[in-house]
């Protein structure tokens, strides 16, 4: 199994303008954790998702149709400092509304920098997350960015932060360490839905 297509779809704002119903899995992290590049590498695109130079930017649910199966959903970075609190908090209600408002929404891939570690906010969208009693895979980003012998120990640090959740795995968009394991239970997360179906 693995991912042989991907097409951008749409950037919408509300959720009532999804394209047609299929299974989603939604992206969410920190502005400049290294989405577009964690999308690029997943769908072994070189540029499906824009890199940005000023993070932050957008504030659009972007919809790429994988596979023509299901849909990976972009959503903007979260905990730009350079946002007005009028955007940040139209960002917190229009990821509210696309998260209590989507029976087509699988899981969310949470995305934190490994080197970083979990801040504040991505805490708080994790908490956030579990008291809506989603499905939640954890991706820590920016792996190669730690010495290889300082690996673990920061592994096990960010766990314990989190409490320690069920699903934890560490990539690398340069060296694509991981990026199968990711890619492997994307795709049975999503497709098991549509065998039941």
């Amino acid at each position: 199994m693995m991912i042989k297509e991907a097409i951008y779809i749409k950037s919408l704002t509300d959720v009532k303008d999804q394209p047609e119903r299929l299974p989603q899995a939604l992206l969410l992290g920190r502005s400049n954790v290294g989405k577009s590049s964690f999308i690029n590498s997943l769908t072994h695109r070189k540029n499906l998702a824009r890199v940005s130079k000023t993070p932050g930017k957008t504030l659009l649910l972007n919809f790429y149709l994988i596979n023509q199966s299901f849909y990976l959903v972009d959503a903007p970075g979260y905990g730009y400092a350079r946002r007005s609190k009028s955007t940040k908090d139209d960002f917190i209600i229009m990821i509210e509304s696309y998260l209590l408002n989507n029976t087509d929404l699988k899981f969310v891939g949470l995305l934190i920098d490994f080197k970083v570690g979990p801040t504040k906010d991505d805490l708080a969208t994790y908490h956030f997350l579990r008291e809506l009693g989603l499905d939640i895979i954890i991706i820590a980003t920016k792996k190669d960015k730690i010495p290889k012998t300082k690996q673990f120990k920061q592994e096990k640090l960010i766990k314990s932060m989190m409490g320690n959740p069920e699903t934890l795995i560490s990539i690398s968009n340069v060296t694509k360490e991981n990026m199968e394991k990711v890619e492997r239970l994307f795709l049975e997360k999503l497709m098991e839905e549509n065998v039941d179906a």
